[in-house]
């Protein structure tokens, strides 16, 4: 390979080289703030973004920058404006992994999963020990907030996302943040009991597996769990289904967020304990 006589200039002013370097940074940029920061930024910037470098070195390859001349005029300003807008936009639209999901919908899969030959009969989940695996793993992909604050509607918010009776100022401790959220995963809980039969309660529904559809229930709703594929698998006795339907559920706003799949993971493996 030979370089060109001048490819230091070019490769220090040439608009088309620093819309290349640009378009490297926005393609990095997005896994440095989802690792650095657990905030999973929304892809539609960085098309667009890509877009416009793409257009940018389009004009720049063709545009009389002067490099063969004895001055240099270097587009190194309008580089610096680019990685700087990079970044704002990436904060002020990135998704944060404990933002709650509504209204996500189920995907469509025709793929059948095989039924095990049988799944390990389980007792009833007494409260107690219900919640002791309940609340962390919750709380955890919920995100923990001592002081209240405005969440991203404008609602007095604190805890785990409680909104009831918050107002701007409060604060709690994290006991008291853990038993508000106990109570609203057992509300949670029992408004998902309807959809499961009474085969299901008896004998499929050990604590590890209610625990993972009732994060279920919290993140996307009662009325979506209850009518959901694993829901009814769990009820036809399909268990290994089942629990691999939760793992659909990992869409907002109509595209997979990592956070979601990362979640959607973890409830998955608690719901296979005990399967063969």
């Amino acid at each position: 390979m030979k370089l060109i006589a001048n490819w230091k200039s070019v490769a220090k002013t040439a608009h088309s080289m620093w819309a290349f370097y640009a378009s490297l940074f926005c393609l990095l940029l997005p896994e440095v703030i989802f690792w650095g920061f657990e905030i999973d930024t929304n892809p539609r910037i960085w098309w667009v973004l890509g877009v416009a470098l793409l257009i940018y070195g389009i004009i720049g390859r063709l545009w009389d920058q002067g490099i063969d001349r004895t001055k240099m005029r270097s587009p190194w300003v309008v580089g610096v404006m680019a990685l700087g807008l990079v970044v704002v936009l990436a904060m002020q639209h990135g998704t944060s992994l404990t933002n709650t999901v509504t209204g996500t919908s189920e995907p469509s899969v025709t793929a059948e999963i095989a039924t095990p030959a049988s799944a390990p009969a389980a007792t009833a989940s007494s409260d107690t020990s219900f919640l002791e695996i309940a609340v962390p793993f919750v709380g955890r992909w919920e995100g923990l907030r001592l002081e209240a604050y405005l969440d991203i509607v404008g609602v007095p918010t604190v805890c785990y996302g409680e909104t009831k009776r918050v107002r701007l100022g409060d604060s709690y401790t994290k006991a008291e943040c853990d038993e508000m959220l106990a109570r609203e995963i057992i509300s949670y809980r029992d408004r998902l009991r309807p959809a499961f039969t009474s085969q299901t309660l008896a004998n499929r529904l050990p604590i590890p597996r209610d625990v993972a559809f009732t994060s279920l229930a919290y993140n996307v709703g009662v009325s979506g769990t209850s009518k959901s594929t694993a829901v009814r698998r769990l009820n036809e006795g399909n268990i290994a289904g089942a629990c691999t339907a939760l793992g659909w559920w990992n869409k907002a706003g109509g595209r997979v967020v990592r956070g979601l799949v990362n979640r959607r993971s973890e409830e998955t493996e608690l719901c296979m304990r005990g399967v063969a």
